[in-house]
């Protein structure tokens, strides 16, 4: 079995409160991108992982991938067994979701691989634990997320964009990213603004809406971000916006010609770069 695990991108990003635990409420715009991992679940008696693509990422007990199996192995109650290969192609460190869509797959791969037969409601209530972003990854599909990324509200989207993803600098602690945002101040989006752009394919208003309030902080903290998205406004992206904590910035265009244009000039500057686009 081949599950791909796709990216995803934050349109818009507000923090909207945080929880006695510590956990911060979201309220957020997502949508998956072609972008994608790429999962092969053979059989085994074991369960045991294997890594390709990313020398940095350990196949052991803190991988995501191994801890949504063995997280569907205690609600089932079983040891089942399942040879797991990862194939990475998403960025690490770049606020895509890769590793929550590596938990996502899992979950719903190892699901149907041992014929658990668990609905999608009850897989994301297993997901929800693994990561705020697991629930949206395994809805696959164009979503406001609320709270710590439980509540979904599908959103309808008529069209896919063009992108270019650049990662100008190292990876951002998620946790200095919210420590720094609760000492300052930041414009929140027009979440209501952002849903209806995405619905009617509108990119010049969603330029307009579209705020992430961890971007602000961030720039302040490794300004290569601002100068990302300058660039990719300058090659002709109709938006440019940081994506979850960072530190990837993608670029939306109207037409595919503008953004393999782009592409072509910024892989020369940014080793990190992406040509891809948005999923329905």
């Amino acid at each position: 079995m081949e599950i791909l695990a796709r990216a995803k991108i934050n349109w818009s990003l507000n923090v909207v409160g945080q929880r006695a635990d510590g956990y911060h409420l979201l309220d957020s715009v997502m949508q998956p991108l072609a972008l994608a991992d790429v999962l092969t679940i053979e059989k085994s008696s074991d369960l045991s992982l294997t890594i390709a693509g990313a020398d940095e990422l350990q196949a052991d007990e803190s991988n995501l991938v191994l801890r949504a199996a063995k997280a569907l192995q205690q609600a089932g109650k079983g040891q089942w067994g399942a040879a797991l290969r990862l194939e990475k192609r998403i960025p690490m460190g770049a606020g895509l979701g890769g590793g929550s869509a590596d938990a996502a797959a899992a979950l719903k791969g190892l699901n149907c691989f041992w014929g658990l037969h668990y609905s999608l409601d009850e897989l994301c209530e297993i997901g929800v634990k693994l990561g705020a972003d697991v629930p949206f990854c395994l809805h696959d599909a164009p979503r406001r997320a609320q709270g710590i990324g439980e509540k979904l509200t599908e959103i309808p989207c008529k069209r896919t964009y063009p992108l270019v993803l650049v990662q100008p600098c190292r990876a951002l602690s998620t946790r200095d990213v919210f420590q720094a945002y609760h000492q300052s101040t930041v414009e929140p989006a027009d979440t209501k603004g952002v849903i209806a752009a995405l619905e009617m394919g509108d990119l010049d208003r969603m330029d307009a809406c579209a705020r992430n309030e961890l971007e602000t902080v961030s720039l302040a903290m490794l300004p290569q971000i601002q100068e990302a998205k300058d660039a990719l406004k300058a090659l002709g992206a109709g938006m440019a916006r940081m994506t979850g904590s960072g530190s990837v910035v993608f670029g939306a265009f109207e037409e595919r010609a503008w953004a393999q244009k782009a592409y072509a000039q910024l892989k020369e500057r940014y080793a990190g770069c992406i040509l891809t686009e948005t999923a329905l």
